[in-house]
């Protein structure tokens, strides 16, 4: 009966397509119940949307909608989990499903932020752990400077008396199997993260947005190891669901509501991940060949704050213009303009 189960959850996972979930979001960001399919290569542009970003192509997907001009989320979050189709989350959120799953990166939200906000120094965070990759800019070089990175350094943090080790059910889990640390590794950074976050709230009061980009290999490590339809498997993909709401949940607490969350479950990459290589210390950006002459982008972050002022100054302009020209249409010379008054006393001296 047992092995029944697991392939039925086998069978189902395999039909579900790789799917773009929205976590957590705040009140003013609107994101419509549907099933409308969403661009693999589309997903950062709809990242940088939601944080109030332009675009140079025009996403006409309709799972977004504009919101509130004046309110812009102060940060976004966008893991990656490698090796599953989707995830059963404890709590319902917003699910799209993805077409063309290619690989991805929100480098060109990184790059806008910091080019410009750089005197703020925002939070700019990429990190793929089982791939060693890391880019950090801002306050970030500050605050996650403690933070473990590497496998090495993950697997030693594991094994420190305040690990998530303690706290984690491991069912058909092993600590003893470099698989298994690796999809714990993960889990640990994952806490990390909030932790510090946690006591760096002033990182959320800023006006600065924040990006982080995490990119999780750990489930699907197991996947290749056990199999699909091992428990070891199925047991991984219930802790990473539990552990991805917990974090969202804390890092949406953590900015009073400003921040989305977002996953994006990928059970493979219909083509290999071809990246450029970033420095952790790196400060300056840049120019790529989409941005040879180093042109500056047709909106900014301010467009919709100098677009509001400019409408309601002319508004009110036009108000004033009318009420005076009303004013003086209907002005009774004798008496309303002290021009005629004083000018009928003198003819009346002489």
């Amino acid at each position: 009966m047992e092995r029944l189960l697991l392939l039925t959850a086998a069978c189902v996972t395999g039909v579900l397509s790789d799917e773009f979930i929205v976590l957590r979001w705040p009140s003013y960001v609107t994101f419509r119940t549907g099933s409308w399919p969403l661009p693999g290569e589309r997903i950062p542009d709809l990242t940088a949307l939601s944080m109030g970003f332009s675009v140079e192509e025009d996403l006409s997907w309709p799972g977004l909608t504009v919101g509130n001009l004046f309110h812009r989320p102060t940060a976004t979050v966008l893991v990656t989990v490698r090796g599953v189709g989707t995830l059963q989350l404890p709590k319902a959120g917003m699910s799209y499903p993805i077409e063309n799953a290619v690989p991805f990166s929100l480098d060109s939200v990184a790059d806008a932020i910091h080019s410009l906000f750089h005197e703020d120094t925002p939070v700019v965070l990429q990190l793929a752990p089982s791939d060693e990759r890391v880019y950090m800019v801002g306050k970030a070089n500050t605050v996650f400077e403690d933070l473990p990175i590497t496998l090495r350094q993950l697997r030693s943090r594991l094994f420190q008396e305040n690990s998530i080790l303690k706290s984690l059910p491991f069912n058909s889990l092993s600590k003893s199997n470099e698989v298994d640390l690796l999809f714990l590794s993960e889990l640990q950074m994952l806490h990390d993260i909030s932790a510090l976050l946690s006591k760096h709230k002033h990182l959320a009061r800023d006006h600065s947005p924040d990006v982080y980009s995490l990119e999780l290999a750990g489930l699907e490590e197991i996947m290749k190891h056990y199999g699909e339809v091992s428990q070891q498997f199925l047991d991984a993909s219930q802790i990473l669901a539990e552990s991805l709401q917990k974090f969202a949940d804390e890092i949406f607490h953590i900015y009073a509501g400003n921040a989305i969350v977002e996953v994006v479950t990928v059970k493979s990459f219909e083509t290999p991940l071809v990246r450029k290589a970033r420095s952790i210390l790196e400060a300056k950006q840049t120019n790529t060949p989409d941005n040879l002459y180093n042109l500056a982008y047709p909106y900014n972050f301010n467009y919709a704050v100098v677009f509001n002022i400019i409408l309601w100054l002319m508004i009110g302009l036009a108000i004033a213009v009318i009420v005076i020209s009303y004013n003086l249409w209907n002005m009774d010379p004798g008496y309303d303009s002290i021009i005629y008054r004083m000018t009928n006393q003198k003819i009346r001296m002489d």
